[in-house]
């Protein structure tokens, strides 16, 4: 049950770092975003430090940097992925894929479900798709290199999950430092590499760097809640941030939300408590 509430906490700030992110994308290029955020993040980690502790052994060192490659990886094809489009169709793809790896890797260690969460795991799957695909999702074919880049995506955030879930469980929050210097300097470099094409607009500060924090609170929580339950079922119910992103634009910016979205939030509440039986 610890496990379930962690892993629903670093869902929702996953959802609201999104949020923000996206929020803070609208005023400047992205990777002027990611500037902010990336640091930001970093010093959440670093602050962690003396209150969790951390242990630099080979193995969290190892399996710290993999997830930051991951991690940076995901964000680039994200970003393919958003260039290209429609994302209507794409997110859905990518949303499933970040969760179904997990969930097998899970299985394949020997993670055993009861009854209800045999049923309450492909219901989570399905509400995934549900909720973070958008009106019209059926409307547009997405180009081979559009779905190439989606899968892509979803494989590299279920591979940044995994290889957190991988790292030393004594290891403290030594793991997500490592990953997040990683990712940070590959996102820094990127950012060097296309400064000419970032154009003149100064990004959101405030609003970037709380989607860094939240981002933060969000790898912790996925970490403590790998560490204390089930991989199968901790990834699956993380990969419900789409719920917190679309929850927020109906608050703050009026949004709608779509007959197959609120399908699929009502879908996740019963596979939350099916899952909670487990």
């Amino acid at each position: 049950m610890i496990a379930l509430l962690l892993a629903l906490g670093s869902s929702l700030a996953y959802g609201c770092a999104d949020f923000l992110g996206g929020l803070g994308a609208r005023r400047a290029h992205v990777l002027r975003t990611v500037m902010i955020a990336a640091p930001a993040s970093l010093a959440v980690e670093l602050l962690l430090w003396p209150v969790l502790g951390a242990s630099f052994s080979a193995g969290a060192l190892g399996w710290g940097a993999a997830s930051g490659v991951a991690s940076a990886a995901a964000f680039a094809l994200l970003y393919r992925t958003l260039a290209i489009g429609p994302m209507n169709v794409l997110s859905p793809v990518t949303a499933l894929l970040s969760a179904a790896l997990p969930v097998g890797v899970g299985l394949l260690q020997g993670e055993r479900l009861t009854a209800a969460g045999l049923v309450g795991l492909p219901l989570a799957l399905a509400a995934v798709v549900l909720i973070s695909a958008g009106h019209g999702a059926a409307s547009a074919r997405p180009s081979r290199t559009a779905l190439l880049s989606a899968l892509g995506a979803g494989a590299a955030i279920a591979l940044q999950l995994v290889f957190l879930h991988r790292a030393p469980s004594d290891s403290g929050v030594a793991p997500l430092i490592v990953g997040r210097a990683v990712s940070s300097a590959v996102t820094l470099a990127a950012a060097a590499v296309m400064h000419r094409r970032l154009g003149s607009e100064r990004p959101a500060y405030t609003v970037s760097a709380a989607a860094g924090v939240l981002d933060s609170v969000a790898n912790l929580l996925f970490l403590l809640a790998a560490r204390s339950g089930d991989l199968a079922v901790v990834a699956v119910i993380t990969a419900l941030y789409p719920a917190g992103t679309v929850l927020l634009a109906r608050s703050v910016l009026a949004e709608r939300i779509h007959r197959g979205q609120a399908v699929g939030l009502g879908t996740a509440a019963v596979a939350v408590g099916l899952l909670a039986l487990t």
